[in-house]
């Protein structure tokens, strides 16, 4: 038991082991927590204006009334504080002088009514304001931090304590003190054992909620930590594959699979290893990420998932997980993507560019294929295991051979169709061999129309009479 209680709420991270970047979040969420706080203060100390306004004034005619001048001195100092955290991340001290402030203007509040209402000192210790004390130091609680809601707690007793002591003192010939439980309850009395009550409420609600921020530091960094980690975890997964893998109801092993109707999608470069002895390591990187970045944005669009990168390789998935019923037509579409954006990889990405002309092949296969992890221990894989995968991975290489960009198996140039895809990829429907095949292929060599057709607004633009204006652009070879 002691040990439960040593582990979650007496032990406080170190902060500063923590990674910069877990550092980074925590401060911004403690930063917006302490908004809030201030946000409330303004909203407690506005809710005292507008109560104190609409109660009658009893006090005598012609009395002095510090009152209003307490409250405005409280309002004022509220609205620079929330401006102030509003601009900038506020340092721990300004949180403790917030505390001496809250709890100063309290005690001098409820000092200001005996005063107003020329009533006995003994008037203050009766005063329901008491109350917010409690409230001023859960507030405390939104920082996560037990430091500040102890202060709180350590600043309500001593202030409390002084408060008493004025009451007690301010009279010496009369200290109004009673040992009668209903006299301090029918007059102004005082009751020393009542007030000690109250210290140790203020004392136990103190400890109690400092034990339980503790505990919530704890696990706020802890949380923020893995979350962190996460996030570094998933940028080496497709974002819907990290997705599933995050909310999924098990714990993901080594031997999990899933049977799934899908289409792979493999793109590579054409002479890659000639361009990377030719450039620069830095070169080949940057032209590679590149490359990269434009082929993954486009397969996201169109629903798909990259399974992993091989080099100048990308193999991609669709269908996986559901995503979508029509796989065969969405990966038929992000080959079309991917042939036209190429067209602009030059003029658009410098590091390409740079690295020269890049031709790429594509090659697309459907069937059933296994979705799972593989690997041993902490060391594992999310990956497509099936014979699509290894037919379009052939598929792929055999642009070479054709001197094409962009094969499919005739099953899938069908199926696609039948999904719904009707876009520019023209298909040439042949029986080949293909190397690591027993037997020959049905393909279907695709490639874009010579002439493409001008987008309508363009089309407006160049040639208002002609709806049929096209535009002359090179084959991809």
């Amino acid at each position: 038991m002691f040990d439960y209680i040593r582990q979650n709420f007496l032990k406080s991270p170190e902060m500063s082991e923590l990674p910069p970047a877990v550092q980074e979040r925590i401060a911004k969420r403690e930063w917006g927590n302490e908004l809030l706080l201030r946000g409330i203060q303004l909203a407690i100390i506005l809710m005292f204006c507008f109560i104190y306004t609409i109660s009658p004034k009893t006090y005598p005619e012609g009395s002095f009334a510090p009152a209003p001048y307490v409250l405005g001195a409280y309002l004022t100092l509220s609205v620079i504080g929330l401006v102030w955290g509003t601009l900038r991340e506020p340092p721990d001290w300004s949180g403790y002088v917030s505390i001496l402030f809250d709890f100063g203007l309290l005690y001098g509040l409820m000092v200001s009514f005996h005063i107003q209402y020329e009533q006995p000192a003994s008037f203050i210790l009766k005063a329901p304001a008491l109350l917010y004390v409690f409230i001023f130091i859960a507030i405390r609680a939104l920082r996560f931090h037990p430091k500040f809601v102890i202060a709180a707690g350590f600043v309500a007793i001593a202030g409390w304590a002084v408060v008493m002591m004025y009451v007690i003192r301010i009279d010496p010939g009369d200290n109004m003190l009673t040992r009668s439980y209903v006299a301090y309850l029918t007059s102004n009395s005082i009751l020393i054992g009542a007030e000690v009550d109250k210290l140790i409420s203020i004392l136990f609600v103190t400890a109690v909620l400092a034990l339980a921020m503790n505990g919530t530091n704890n696990l706020l960094v802890t949380a923020i930590t893995e979350q962190s980690a996460a996030d570094e975890f998933s940028r080496f997964f497709d974002s819907s594959v990290a997705r599933n893998i995050r909310s999924s109801d098990r714990r993901l092993t080594a031997g999990q699979g899933e049977k799934w109707p899908a289409t792979i999608l493999n793109v590579d470069i054409r002479g890659f290893t000639v361009l990377a002895e030719r450039l620069d390591a830095d070169s080949v990187m940057r032209a590679l990420s590149a490359y990269q970045g434009r082929v993954i944005s486009v397969v996201s669009e169109h629903h798909g998932i990259v399974d992993k990168f091989m080099g100048d390789g990308i193999m991609t998935a669709f269908g996986i997980g559901g995503a979508s019923e029509t796989y065969a037509a969405d990966a038929m579409r992000t080959a079309e993507a991917i042939l036209l954006d190429a067209r602009l990889w030059a003029e658009e990405e410098p590091d390409i560019a740079a690295a020269g002309e890049l031709r790429i092949g594509i090659g697309l296969a459907s069937g059933m294929v296994n979705w799972g992890a593989v690997g041993r221990g902490d060391r594992l894989e999310m990956t497509v295991i099936g014979p699509a995968v290894n037919l379009s991975a052939k598929i792929e290489k055999h642009n070479k051979v054709l001197s094409s960009s962009c094969i499919a198996d005739a099953g899938t140039w069908s199926l696609a169709r039948m999904q719904g895809y009707e876009g520019l990829l023209e298909a040439d429907l042949r029986k080949t061999e293909i190397d690591g095949m027993r037997e020959p292929v049905q393909i279907a060599v695709l490639s874009l129309p010579e002439r493409l057709p001008v987008p309508e607004n363009e089309t407006s633009r160049a040639n208002p009479a002609c709806n049929q204006t096209v535009q002359d652009v090179s084959p991809i070879s």
